[in-house]
């Protein structure tokens, strides 16, 4: 059986024709994001807030890339299995087995063993996903929360079990012992030419500086790997014969069977990826951000994973946005204090008014007046105030994922078999 011919027979799985943003609209945008943050850098670093300009540091670009990596991987996770037809809401506790057995791995061999780890021990997470949805048809939801329930009980025993006894080595009942770094690159010499450009406080060139800096400094082999994974699998799933079968898989699994296509297979290919992928987004914070296995260190990304992945509208291209829109945010309140999460609530309320202006062009009355309400209301708060609270600052990435989400809504277009149970032979 040929691609033309499942591409023929199962239209619903060519998405409906809709404008798409074009690689130069992208650069447009983002230069143009830059100016903005350059103005209100500039507004509000020439007095009381010159902690600002670290909203655009090398640093904070790092930190961000670092803390958007385990988000898009499970986001990546998310989309394997959902263009399948399979919700995966277990992404979470697949994570928690990528950070234990990582760890786990990785402390009693070397860093790439446990990689191997938690990349099994989140395909196995995936695996029992499979059998619970597609063969036994469980409800996706009550399977992966279910999944997030036992994995979370299975680490927390067994971390009693295997690392309570090595605290003479750093373990614990809730921690393991530390693991051994994973290479990472930097570009020699730009990155030294483009800190010095950032030092000087340069309108938006040393902010440009700053980004690209962020980049090409001490990027770790697994930030390299998952940027591949990423266009990997746009590549896989849209540009051949096997992605198209397992995206017919999501969008109308009767008329791929009628084609040939073993439907059972390709979901249970889709959410064992789906788990690996999610395991290898546990093995980051485990390996990378922080060396040691920690209970509770996945901290809800496995959910905002999912998050990146609706805003991404079920694209990989969409979803690394979302990441990395999510990863600022996460690392933002962790580098910075309520100084400058104060001083971003005059970006947002700017960026809002522009929003206003747009869809009042476009004629959109009710839009246009609900984002300038949300304009106002913020400049009103930043005029008022000297800085944010640190118990918002702490749930800045949490807010950022229901705004987002609130005004992205509108315009996504899940797998029509998203979640609806299959069973071979049912058209029939």
């Amino acid at each position: 059986m040929s691609a033309t011919t499942v591409k023929t027979a199962t239209p619903a799985v060519s998405e409906k024709a809709r404008p798409r943003m074009s690689f130069a609209k992208g650069l447009l945008l983002l230069a143009g994001a830059l100016v903005l943050i350059s103005v209100v850098s500039a507004l509000v670093s020439s007095g009381k807030q010159p902690a600002f300009y670290t909203i655009t540091s090398s640093g904070q670009v790092a930190a961000a890339l670092s803390m958007a990596v385990p988000i898009g991987l499970a986001g990546l996770g998310g989309l394997w299995a959902e263009r399948a037809g399979v919700v995966n809401i277990g992404l979470e506790g697949m994570m928690i087995l990528g950070t234990f057995f990582g760890a786990w791995a990785g402390y009693q061999t070397n860093p790439w063993m446990g990689v191997l780890a938690g990349v099994l021990g989140g395909a196995v997470g995936g695996l029992i996903h499979a059998i619970a949805t597609v063969t036994f048809g469980v409800d996706h939801i009550i399977s992966g929360v279910a999944i997030n329930i036992l994995a979370l009980g299975a680490t927390t025993y067994l971390a009693k079990r295997w690392f309570g006894p090595l605290a003479d080595e750093g373990g614990s009942p809730k921690q393991s012992p530390s693991v051994d770094d994973i290479k990472d690159f930097t570009v020699p010499g730009l990155s030294d030419w483009l800190a010095d450009i950032e030092k000087h406080h340069w309108f938006f060139v040393s902010d440009l500086a700053g980004l690209i800096g962020g980049l090409v400094t001490n990027i770790s082999a697994l930030t390299i790997l998952a940027i591949a994974l990423v266009v990997g699998s746009y590549f896989v799933l849209w540009k051949t014969s096997f992605g198209l079968r397992l995206r017919s898989c999501g969008e109308n699994p009767t008329a791929a069977e009628s084609l040939g296509v073993n439907v059972y297979l390709y979901k249970y290919a889709a959410v064992v990826t789906s788990g690996a992928l999610a395991g290898l987004a546990g093995v980051f914070l485990a390996l990378v951000r922080s060396h040691i296995y920690n209970e509770g260190q996945t901290g809800g990304r496995g959910y905002i994973g999912l998050a990146a992945m609706l805003f991404g509208n079920w694209r990989p291209g969409g979803l690394a946005m979302g990441a990395g829109l999510f990863g600022y945010s996460d690392a933002l309140q962790l580098r910075n204090g309520g100084a400058t999460v104060h001083a971003l609530l005059l970006l947002v309320a700017i960026g809002l008014a522009l929003l206003a202006l747009w869809k009042l062009y476009r004629k959109n009355l009710v839009a246009a007046g609900v984002n300038a309400a949300f304009a106002a209301g913020l400049i009103v708060w930043y005029l008022a105030s000297d800085t944010v609270p640190n118990d918002l600052v702490s749930a800045t990435p949490y807010l950022v994922t229901l705004l987002v989400m609130a005004f992205a809504a509108q315009r996504l277009r899940m797998p029509k078999a998203d979640g609806k149970p299959y069973r071979k032979g049912q058209g029939k």
